[in-house]
């Protein structure tokens, strides 16, 4: 097995633990509420002019709408600029800022590496596996970042790593996450571990792009799997073409998320659509996304819409409001405000 060769250090690293039985609960619906992971190209470039983090007026606006759940994307190399170095005290405060104003509205926030498996050195995208970057070095960012925020309890998930693709032969995704995982249960046996899948974390490709990851080892036995889906032909999200040059239909969601679905069902595992959304220029997406979001509140998944905060200018799929006014999309997002999942409740002893 996959899973044995790990065991040995978890064994070392992590405390007993006991489960007990299942239960139901409401799980959330939410937004991405980007802006903190802006500025590829000027890494890590100059708060308030190249990104900067949502504030209290995004909160408020999606709160009021009943969406209580946060992804928020971050990078890498903002919050620690050394590798095995400490977290950058400022840019800490930023996001515990944040978090701290989420907790105090009692929104849930996904903290999302959004990094690809990436990270930028000299000036180029580094792969994680090559010219000396490691899964340790991802390990060490997640273990110091969970310490940090160990007080809140708002804390929905630690998203591992935001869309990886195309990696190196030498260094499986499966490796990645499950040295992380080692990592994070060190210091946290408590919140749930969010794992994004390969191949830009698609719904549709999960089957045979992210199939191994159903063997990674949680001592504390709370994953949560997280896919992304949107409608266009190349499902990219670009949208660079009308409903039709998109060959779209109304169902299109339904079938691209139906494999992630039935591969979940198959393991008994939670899933998140952790990415979603729809331009605003035809009526026709959004049956098309209210159709898809029927369909996975159904199967007790719930979703983040991407995407909501500042900064988004003219973006088609943008959801925050117009000079206070509703983006097309909200009436459709805005129906659909959690869902009802199996979670398994943890009793932990140490």
């Amino acid at each position: 097995m996959i899973r044995s060769k790990f065991l040995l250090l978890l064994l070392i690293f992590v405390p007993f633990v006991s489960y007990s039985a299942s239960n139901k609960g409401e799980q959330p619906y939410g937004i991405n509420l980007a802006c903190a992971e802006f500025a590829e190209g000027n890494m890590p470039g100059v708060y308030g002019k190249h990104y900067r983090y949502p504030g209290i007026e995004e909160l408020d606006y999606f709160k009021k709408k009943g969406l209580t759940l946060v992804r928020l994307p971050f990078k890498w190399e903002r919050l620690q600029p050394q590798l095995f170095g400490p977290l950058d005290v400022v840019e800490l405060s930023r996001l515990k800022e944040f978090v701290s104003a989420a907790e105090e509205r009692n929104m849930k926030v996904i903290l999302d590496l959004h990094n690809y498996a990436r990270r930028k050195m000299d000036g180029k995208s580094i792969v994680i596996g090559t010219n000396g970057l490691t899964a340790e070095h991802l390990a060490d960012f997640w273990k110091r970042l969970v310490r940090e925020m160990s007080g809140y309890t708002n804390i929905y998930g630690h998203g591992i790593m935001n869309e990886p693709h195309d990696l190196s032969d030498s260094l499986t995704w499966f490796e990645m996450v499950q040295t992380s995982i080692i990592a994070i249960r060190e210091v946290d046996m408590k919140n749930t571990i969010i794992v994004g899948g390969n191949d830009w974390s698609s719904a549709e490709r999960w089957p045979y792009m992210s199939d191994t990851l159903k063997y990674l080892f949680d001592p504390a036995d709370n994953l949560m799997f997280e896919a992304h889906v949107y409608f266009d032909k190349d499902a990219s999200g670009s949208y660079r073409g009308t409903y039709d040059e998109e060959e779209a239909s109304p169902f299109k969601g339904v079938e691209r998320v139906k494999p992630f679905v039935k591969w979940l069902k198959e393991n008994n595992f939670r899933g998140l659509i952790g990415e979603y959304g729809v331009p605003d220029n035809d009526e026709r997406w959004l049956v098309t996304l209210d159709n898809f979001l029927s369909y996975i509140q159904d199967e007790g998944i719930n979703a983040t819409y991407w995407a909501g905060g500042p900064w988004w200018g003219k973006y088609k799929l943008r959801i925050t409001p117009d000079r206070g006014k509703d983006r097309p999309q909200m009436k459709i997002v805005g129906k659909y405000l959690y869902t009802e999942s199996d979670l398994s409740e943890q009793v932990f002893i140490k």
